[in-house]
Parts: structure tokens; sequence; C-alpha cells
């Protein structure tokens, strides 16, 4: 079995019970600092004992609050706006369960009388000005980006925030703060993520959430998919779902979403959702969905242990205790099928195809916050929006509170994982592990909680499908021109081999193929375009390399996002999808190669 969520060593200090009731918000963060464990020392390799390569973290004692004390949404000026009412799919009881915040807010698509969201102009006026009224904050730098453009044409913006010596990716880095990466909207029909984004942008520039960047900087891309926002539609133009296309890089707002993750290579990357509240779950189980978040970290094969500890402890246990302290309910996230006679719940997919999961691979915390929104329009869009502010505010004290550590621990895992070539084990393919599950939904007449048991497909306790021996690299042909664009894209180190040379390896040999389209975790379709599923056997050869071609090393940081790139036979990789056109396109390099190479420009 593969443990992407190991089990979690008790509190390592007493939580005090001195919380002033004339405090009743201002010490959750701190509180929830109790919930969070520092890293053990690291595992030693091989079997010995030895010194981590970093000093372990300290613990924040139980009576410090944390450098940021902002737990609530933050009230937006002019307040009493609400959203026209309309009418629900369910009854009056299920809607009363989720009465309108006490804090309202204001951006363009949230104004009285307005039926449609934010548009993407509006959002880009909204980023310039936020960007106009920053300079003239001391110390506080501000621009906003452009990273690219939707299949229309349309502007695709990020927003850099700090209090660095500069907004470019080298002054970023320079700062020695961790980089937040916020992203909204990679689903055209799941607003209330884009909305609560030009909030977080407003409070980081002009109120209560600017003191978080004395401590991190903040990339924000409020609205990823600008083109099926404007269509109202899940996926991009074109029918492509971008948020599997993470890794392939199809489309040119995944491939924006690339090149901004390569050169400012956050520590943390939030993915903000909304998710389906009736449909199939109302069909299947006379249920209506409940919880205000459902909330969950990368699970795929190779994340490391100590990125998923990480994740677990210091950031959706403290985001849990800030959605509970504001009457917000949560639970991991988790969707089902289109199938009407398929009852199983699962957990988010193990594919390394999504955002989430991608860049867990990259080594960074990535988290998926989803509100409940789709299929009920602009119903409860106050809340919605709220509940997403609240968590993201967590994200980012959460950072600003763990910086020293995390910036201890990426260092460590990219180290970890450089080491790991020519040696060891990959996990090629992992899928989910079947349980059962106590889940809690609503009665859609009586709004009354409704408690089911279901078959539940874990994401946390991976089960292993194909493994194999780690190679060294890859070595990939002169005509692989397409995948070696992908990978640098991703950041990826790729070299050209400049004289001929050979090396030991393994070539795959097909031994089964069928055509097939890629499905994601509902069932439902991915990518309507036909993908190669092959079987293959390792045939141990001589490998020629011809000037032109490419070589690949594993002793990087990306190599696990490598090895799910190029081993052929997953439908998430680049043979089955047609980025590498033959089997005989690429083969595993299995010792240290002597070749002459160059660094692509």
């Amino acid at each position: 079995m593969i443990q992407t969520a190991p089990s979690l060593p008790k509190p390592l200090i007493p939580c005090s019970g001195r919380v002033r009731s004339a405090l009743p918000l201002l010490l959750t963060l701190a509180l929830a600092a109790c919930t969070s464990v520092p890293l053990p020392p690291w595992p030693a390799s091989g079997g010995a004992a030895k010194a981590p390569p970093v000093a372990s973290p300290a613990p924040i004692p139980a009576t410090v609050a944390p450098p940021v004390v902002l737990v609530q949404p933050v009230p937006v000026r002019p307040a009493a706006v609400v959203a026209p009412a309309e009418e629900a799919p369910y009854s009056a009881a299920v809607a009363a369960r989720f009465p309108a915040p006490t804090v309202i807010y204001t951006t363009p698509g949230l104004q009285e009388g307005r039926n449609s969201f934010t548009s993407n102009a509006e959002i880009q006026t909204w980023l310039r000005d936020l960007v106009a009224s920053a300079a003239a904050i001391p110390g506080m730098k501000a621009a906003l980006l452009p990273i690219g453009q939707s299949q229309r044409g349309e502007a695709l913006g990020a927003l850099v925030l700090t209090r660095g010596t500069g907004t470019d990716a080298a002054a970023i880095a320079a700062s020695g703060r961790p980089t937040v990466l916020l992203i909204g909207q990679q689903h055209g029909d799941e607003p209330a993520g884009s909305e609560a984004l030009l909030v977080i942008a407003r409070e980081l520039t002009q109120g209560l959430l600017r003191p978080m960047l004395d401590r991190v900087n903040v990339i924000i891309v409020p609205r990823a998919n600008p083109d099926g926002s404007a269509d109202n539609k899940r996926a991009t133009t074109g029918g492509l779902d971008m948020n599997r296309d993470h890794l392939l890089l199809n489309t040119p707002e995944a491939q924006a979403l690339a090149k901004l993750t390569r050169d400012y290579r956050p520590t943390v990357v939030v993915d903000a959702h909304e998710y389906t509240v009736v449909g199939p779950f109302l069909q299947k189980f006379g249920a209506i969905q409940k919880y205000d978040a459902l909330l969950q970290y990368a699970t795929t094969a190779n994340i490391p242990e100590f990125l998923t500890k990480a994740s677990e402890e210091w950031y959706r246990r403290p985001l849990v205790a800030a959605l509970k302290a504001q009457g917000l309910s949560s639970e991991w996230y988790y969707t089902t099928s289109t199938d009407l006679l398929d009852k199983k719940i699962s957990m988010g997919g193990t594919q390394p195809d999504t955002g989430r999961n991608v860049n867990g691979l990259k080594n960074t915390v990535s988290l998926l916050i989803e509100t409940r929104g789709v299929g009920i329009g602009r119903l409860h869009i106050q809340r919605r929006v709220f509940t997403h502010v609240t968590a993201i505010s967590s994200v980012l004290a959460s950072t600003a509170q763990r910086a020293p550590e995390l910036g201890q621990l990426q260092p460590y895992i990219e180290k970890e994982i450089a080491g790991l070539a020519c040696k060891d084990e990959a996990v090629v393919e992992a899928g989910p592990t079947l349980t059962q599950q106590e889940l809690q939904m609503l009665d859609p007449v009586t709004g009354a909680d409704k408690a089911l048991r279901v078959e539940w497909n874990s994401a946390l306790t991976l089960r292993k499908i194909k493994a194999r021996v780690r190679p060294c690299g890859y070595w990939l042909s002169a005509s692989s021109k397409t995948a070696v664009e992908r990978l640098r894209l991703h950041g990826v180190q790729v070299l050209r081999v400049t004289e001929p040379g050979s090396m030991l390896g393994d070539l795959y040999r097909e031994t089964a193929r069928t055509a097939g389209v890629r499905q994601d975790v509902r069932g439902a379709i991915a990518d309507a375009r036909q993908i190669v599923k092959t079987e293959v056997a390792l045939v141990r050869s001589v490998i020629d390399a011809p000037t032109g071609s490419y070589y690949v090393p594993l002793n990087q940081p990306l190599a696990n996002l490598v090895i799910a790139a190029l081993e052929p036979d997953t439908q998430s990789s680049y043979f089955a999808n047609q980025l590498i056109e033959s089997l005989t396109g690429s083969a595993r390099v299995m010792s240290e190669p002597a070749l002459k190479t160059e660094a692509l420009p």
C-alpha cells in the first residue's frame, strides 16, 4: 500500500486553555497552532539513522499568538448589498440551513440587482486599480502580469503582491518569503472562488490582510477560464476540462498557469472551486449536499510523505478550525459518478492530471477548496464567497506562521527526490482504496441531517497498481519535440545530446493495446480525444542516443512529475495522449550515461 497520508503523531505541545471571553476570535489562529505538529526528524535512507540535513522546525508555543490574527472574512465597504432572490432547487427548509453571513461583500459581480458575475474585463480593471493604489503604500510592490490568453483571446492576468524589492520572479525568490499562489474559476460555472479572490486581493492591498505581506508573497489569478465563465460552462472553449490538463498542457489556459508556477515557484497553491449541490446526489441518495466547504490536498503517486504531513497538519486542520469558528461546515472533498446505478462516493482523483495533484508533484503544498455552488446560480452567493474568504485567509495565516519551517521543508524535499534517481521504487500508477464511510447529507424536504453509510473510495491511502525500479532518467527521440516543450513549460530540465552515444536502458515492448478516452474520478470524459491504452514489458538493451535526441535526468526536483509524464502505460502519460508518437521514441535509462549534452536555452 502507498501511504499518502501517514498516521500523524499527537501534538507535541499541550494547548493552553487560557482564552479570555473578551477575545472570542483573535486567538483562534493561536489555538489552531496547537493542532499543528512540527515535522519529526527526517527519515534516514538506507536504514541507518543519520542527522537531518536541516534543523528540525521548532514548535510554536501555544501561549504565543501567531503574527497575524485575522480569522474572519473582512467587511468590504459599502455593505448591505443583497443578491437578488431566485428559486432554489430544494425546499425552503434546506435553504434555511445556509443563512447569509453578517459580512456582506461587494465586487462588480456582487452588486445589488446584478444578474451576472464579474466580467473578465472588470476583473482586469479591478486588478489594475489595486496595482495603482498599492503604489502609494510604502514598501509594497504590486504588478499585474499578463500570463497569456484564453482560446478566444481573453486576457489572463496574475496580480503579484510583495514587500520585497520587486515583483519579478528573481526578486520574489530573493525575498526569502514563501509564495502563495491563489487560482480561481478553472471551471467556468464555479464563480464564488473568483469573486472571493477579488475580495482577498483588495484586502491584501487596502485592508486587514495587508500585514500578511510582511511574511508571505501572494500571487492571485482570479479567473483561469474566462471563456467558460462567459458561457457559464465548466470546460474551456473547445470542450476541454482545463483542470484535467495540468500534466499534458494542451490548453493555453493550463500552459499559462504552468509557466507562472515554473517562473515563480510557489510554496503553496490554492485552487478555488465549487461543487454540485443537487444533481446525482439527489437522484442516487435522495439527499442534498450539506457542507459549506470540501477540502483536499495532493493525493497521487509519489507525493513525498512530509509534504502530505505538512498539508494535513499545517494547513487542513487549521483551515477546518477557522471555518468552524465562523459557523461553516466542512468535509473531505468527494464526488460521485454520473452513473445512477453506481452508489460509490469518491474523494478527489488520484490521477496526475488535476492542478491539485500536479502542483503536489511540483513539491508545493497544494490545496483544493470547494464551496457548494454548481447548479444553484446566485443562490447563497454571499455565504459561498464568505466561505472562500475564510478558508483562504486561514491558508495565508498558516503560511505566515509557518514561513521558517516551509523554508526548510521545500529544499529538503527537492534534495530528497533528486537523490532517489537510479534507485528505489517509483509508483507508475496508483488508485484509491475502497472503504466504508458515514456521510452527512440533508433531507431535501425537511432540511434535517440525513446520515448515509456509503462505499467510499479513499484517496488518503493509495493502492499500488504498477511500480518499477526508478530509472536514472529517460531518453527521448529527436522527434519528441512536443513532449520536450511541455516538460520545459513545467520547469523540467531537459538536455540535448550533442554527440552520438549509447547507454544501458530498458526499452518498452508493447504487449497489448486498446483505444479509449481519458476519464476523471466522476466517470466523466476528461478529454474526448482518443488515447492509446497500452500494456508494456521492459526489455533491457543498449540504447543508441543520436545527436539531437534528448536526455531527461531524474536527479532533479521535478523527477516525480517526469515519471508521471513519461511512463507510457497510464491514461495520463504523454504517450497515451499522443504527445510522444511511438513507444520507440522513449526509453528508461538505467545507469548514469556518459553522454555529451547541452542544456536547452
